[in-house]
């Protein structure tokens, strides 16, 4: 069980696709004009996620490796025609919304990276932890950038008036243009990354002497190079 959770923390937080890692950038930028499409997006893209991971892994070891690669996008091609077509007889609206992004799931970069490089390599019920993990981070990070978007540029926020219109607000439309996508992504990588320098680094120790010749630290660079020298 710790190691399942340790999956989902990898995913949401450690690693998170779109934060960290900066994967799947086509559908992070295109469908989130609004914080209905990103959830509905990322809920699409981590139910291919986790069944694809668990396909994938329980016929690791029939799958010749020549054709691997070829193997996982028929395998995720078949999840992706599946929830395409629940989509679209269900919530045709959401369907409608996301438009050519759904098939495109296919060569998402994010599933093709997984089976690749963790459900080929580790047992299914670990392998579906680590595709709902990266699934969730995935949902997570684009709900949050299409709220954003959504509020800044039209005022609502889930498609519902917040009233703000009437209490003078003047939406900042370019928000739910192409180049909003990019301007809130980078504010959000901005603040993530400040909040991570604020953290200590346990591998950055204070050097306890005055030159690197005499240092027993290990783990300082300044050490490694005058060695090196």
């Amino acid at each position: 069980m710790n190691k399942c959770l340790e999956r989902l923390y990898n995913g949401i937080i450690k690693e998170n696709p779109t934060f960290v890692l900066m994967l799947g950038m086509c559908p992070t930028l295109a469908v989130t004009t609004s914080a209905t499409n990103g959830m509905g997006m990322g809920l699409t893209t981590t139910v291919v996620l986790v069944m694809a991971n668990l396909f994938v892994s329980l016929l690791r070891n029939v799958i010749p490796d020549k054709v691997r690669m070829p193997a996982y996008i028929v395998i995720v091609a078949s999840f992706v025609t599946m929830v395409q077509f629940l989509l679209e007889g269900f919530i045709p609206s959401l369907y409608s919304s996301l438009g050519i992004y759904i098939p495109l799931i296919v060569v998402n970069c994010i599933i093709l990276g997984r089976a690749e490089s963790y459900a080929s390599k580790n047992g299914p019920i670990l392998s579906a932890f680590d595709g709902l993990g990266m699934g969730l981070g995935f949902t997570i990070a684009i709900t949050i950038l299409g709220g954003f978007r959504e509020f800044i540029g039209a005022g609502t926020l889930f498609d519902k008036d917040l009233g703000l219109i009437d209490l003078g607000y003047q939406p900042a439309a370019i928000f739910v243009l192409a180049p909003g996508a990019f301007f809130v992504l980078a504010c959000l990588v901005a603040i993530q990354n400040k909040l991570k320098e604020g953290k200590p680094n346990k591998d950055k120790q204070a050097c306890p002497t005055d030159g690197c010749a005499g240092c027993g630290n290990t783990l300082c660079a300044g050490r490694a190079l005058a060695e090196k020298e």
